[in-house]
């Protein structure tokens, strides 16, 4: 998991909004978005395991196969999760909760560019 709430963060600073609704919103089938606590990484190890438990890497029966053995495994999992969280903002940053962090988490073991969409709504 890649925490990216200060690269959120960041953008809304860039943009001088004050109060709104943030969307993020990430363009892959293999990857997904999450909020999370972001003081003890123990959490994520947790869930990353947790996760990899219920859907398994090479699974017999998973037919789709052509990436690797987590091709699937990854494609059940943001299937599980969400590709996209709207969070609303204030003060010009994410009205997040003190321990939560917002993640892009990803499904596949190689590494991959990923695309996240940020969509900013002022009120």
């Amino acid at each position: 998991m890649i925490e990216i709430t200060g690269k959120v963060n960041a953008l809304l600073e860039t943009r001088g909004l004050s109060e709104g609704l943030c969307t993020v919103f990430v363009r892959h089938t293999s990857a997904s978005l999450l909020i999370q606590e972001n003081a003890d990484p123990d959490v994520l190890i947790d869930l990353e395991h947790w996760l990899g438990r219920w859907v398994e890497d090479g699974d017999p029966a998973f037919r789709h196969r052509s990436e690797g053995p987590d091709d699937m495994a990854a494609h059940i999992r943001s299937a599980l999760t969400q590709t996209s969280i709207g969070i609303p903002f204030s003060e010009g940053r994410l009205a997040l909760g003190t321990w939560q962090g917002l993640y892009l988490w990803e499904h596949r073991y190689s590494a991959h560019e990923r695309q996240v969409l940020v969509h900013l709504s002022a009120v």
